[in-house]
This record gives structure tokens, C-alpha cells and sequence, in this order.
């Protein structure tokens, strides 16, 4: 089944014409419950990986004897899918309830160092044939996949991600590693994706506020400003929204805005620009040639929202956020996502990256 996502609200190069020579392309992927193979484009499925070729693992310090089972981390997301969707809704029954408590329960592996090699998550995999607006890797291959550790302390503070990406030539992989090496516990459920076949769309995309020309900027603010003291009035004499701004059946809650509903969609992508709505606007340099990075993936906790729900594709119309928008189980910090860059000079360079 395919997704598309909806015109956008209005036309923003006509409020704007200078955008139009910033306007570029993203590839929304789309991530969708399924049975993908290791053929396949794919969130939380088998990866093509050679049987003869060692599994990424991380051998950084830190403490990996306790957390969940992954096994357990899915069986819960099956029993919560089960329960919400009866209809009516009544939520897990206490039988559930009791399942539910002894899945989520934290458990040791007792005797490992803290330097042992942990199998790190293959969490996506993505053929360049599927994805247009994928960046080239070295030479000519055409499949990156994509592995991070399953707990958060690396870095400095010991509270950080650890990634590896791998490009390969998929004709080159012989006889596939099935089934892949997993960690035995996760420090944070949040890195344990659910397997996912990819709807890939490519749309349009226009750069983060903070990156434009100044006078450009300047005037979407304004712009914003005065469309934020219109609706902070109308709700003063009761004539505007409802208090709480809830979007109903993807329309966007109040009017539209750049960041939110006329320039970056949500969701995992390809390509195109990256988010700053936490940090300052940058652009990101290559730590080996000081090039400036360009957007490869971004890693998504949520595909929509009531805050951008402009962007809920047409086919998904009137589903509730809280049960469909989460269609991958990941979660990148506190509800945030996770923009991979690369250097386009040279795609071996070491990567950048960005929690927003």
C-alpha cells in the first residue's frame, strides 16, 4: 500500500517566491508493519549480511549486564497492539496486565565485562534503487545499513548514541547471516525496532528557518508572530481554537506554519534538510575535511502528530497518533529524532550527527 502525503496546507512559495531557489527533495520512507526480507529496503529487518563477515559489535567501556530481553521488548508491543484494538477500547485485561509486568521486568547477565564485544542492532537497512534522494556512498555501492548500540553510554558523560554505517555492494553478499547476533539484554527499549517495510516518497522540501538568508527569515517570522498573537486573541474572546490545539483528522492545529506544516516533514527520511527546532540552526562540517555535511537519514520517533499533523498521509486519515504514528517502536532521546550526516566529498569520512 502506498502513502501519500497531502498538498501542503498552502502554497509557500507564493507567500515567499525567493524560496524557490532554496526548494530541494526529501524521501519520506514511510516504515509500515510487515515482513520484509534481507532484500529488501527496511526498518527492523533481516539485513543482507555475509555469513563469513564479522557483525559490528561495540567494545567501548560501559556496564551491558542488565536490561530488557529484545524478545520481550516485542512480545510487549504485541500484547498492547492486541488489547487497544478492541473495540470498544477496554486495555489490557488484568491477565495482560500481569504478562505485561513480567515483560517489562529488567534482568541481569551476570559476568560480562564492561569492555565484552556487544552485538550492536541492525536497525535499517537501505538499497539505493528504493530511495531516491539517498546520498551516494564509496564507489559503487548500494546498500547502507545502519547499527547503533542498544544503550546510551558513550561519549562524553557516558549518556551518548554509538552508530556504524556500512555501505556495501549488495552483489557481492553470497550466503546470508540468518539469524543475526543480538545483544542478550538493551539498556533502552527505544533502540529495539519493529520490523518494517518501507513506502518510500519522495516530496518537497524547503531548508530550516534558521539557515535562510536573513531578510527571508526575518519575514517568515514576522509572518508567524503576527499569525500567533491573531490566535492568542481570538482564543482571549473565545472565537479562536479549542484550549488544548488538538489536530483532528490530520489537519494541522491552528494555521499553517514553516517549521511545522511548509518545509520539513516528519518522520524517517532521505535526504533533503535537517531539523534544528532544539539547537541552533548550523551547518555541520566533515571532522576529516572540514566539508559541509549533507543530510543522509534521519531516524524518527514519531511518522505524525498532532503538532504536524498536516503532514498524516492521505491513506491514514482519521488514525489516532497514539497507535499508529509509532509504526517502528524507536524512540531517539526524549521523543525526538536523530539526523545522520555524511560527507558528500567522501562518504567514508566519519559521519556527524544530530539529536533534535
Amino acid at each position: 500500500m502506498t502513502r501519500t502525503t497531502p498538498p501542503r496546507p498552502l502554497d509557500v512559495e507564493a507567500l515567499f517566491p525567493e524560496l524557490a531557489g532554496h526548494r530541494g527533495t526529501t524521501t519520506r520512507l514511510h516504515p509500515r508493519p510487515g515482513t520484509p526480507t534481507a532484500a529488501d529496503s527496511s526498518v527492523g529487518g533481516p539485513l543482507l549480511w555475509p555469513v563469513d563477515e564479522a557483525w559490528p559489535v561495540c567494545t567501548e567501556a560501559h556496564k551491558r549486564g542488565r536490561g530488557r530481553r529484545p524478545s520481550d521488548i516485542h512480545r510487549e508491543r504485541r500484547v498492547l497492539a492486541e488489547a487497544w484494538s478492541r473495540t470498544p477500547v477496554a486495555g489490557p485485561t488484568d491477565e495482560e496486565r500481569l504478562l505485561l509486568d513480567e515483560l517489562g521486568r529488567e534482568h541481569r547477565v551476570p559476568g560480562i565485562p564492561e569492555t565484552d564485544p556487544l552485538p550492536m542492532i541492525g536497525v535499517a537497512q537501505l538499497y539505493r534503487r528504493d530511495i531516491p534522494d539517498l546520498l551516494a556512498g564509496p564507489g559503487d555501492s548500494d546498500l547502507l545499513q545502519v547499527f547503533w548500540c542498544p544503550f546510551d553510554a558513550h561519549g562524553k558523560g557516558g549518556y551518548g548514541m554509538s552508530l556504524d554505517l556500512r555501505w556495501r555492494r549488495s552483489w557481492e553478499v553470497g550466503e546470508v547471516l540468518l539469524p543475526p547476533p543480538l545483544p542478550r539484554v538493551v539498556g533502552y527499549e527505544g533502540y529495539v525496532a519493529e520490523p518494517c517495510v518501507l513506502h518510500p516518497e519522495q516530496v518537497v522540501t524547503y531548508p530550516f528557518a534558521g539557515l535562510l538568508p536573513e531578510e527571508l527569515r526575518e519575514r517568515i517570522y514576522a509572518r508567524e508572530d503576527a499569525l500567533e498573537e491573531e490566535a492568542e486573541t481570538e482564543a482571549g474572546d473565545g472565537s479562536g481554537e479549542a484550549a488544548d490545539g488538538e489536530a483532528a483528522d490530520g489537519e494541522a492545529a491552528g494555521p499553517p506554519m514553516y517549521q511545522y506544516d511548509l518545509s520539513i516533514p516528519p518522520g524517517w527520511r532521505a535526504g533533503g534538510f535537517a531539523s534544528w527546532h532544539l539547537t541552533d540552526a548550523h551547518v555541520m562540517k566533515c571532522a576529516a575535511c572540514a566539508s559541509p555535511m549533507e543530510l543522509l537519514l534521519t531516524i524518527d520517533s514519531s511518522e505524525w502528530d498532532g503538532g504536524s499533523g498536516s503532514w498524516q498521509p492521505l491513506e491514514e486519515r482519521g488514525l489516532p497518533p497514539h497507535r499508529f504514528a509509532t509504526p517502528t517502536g524507536v524512540t531517539v532521546g526524549r521523543w525526538g529524532e536523530l539526523n545522520i550526516f555524511a560527507c558528500p566529498g567522501d562518504p567514508g569520512h566519519p559521519h556527524g550527527l544530530s539529536i533534535q
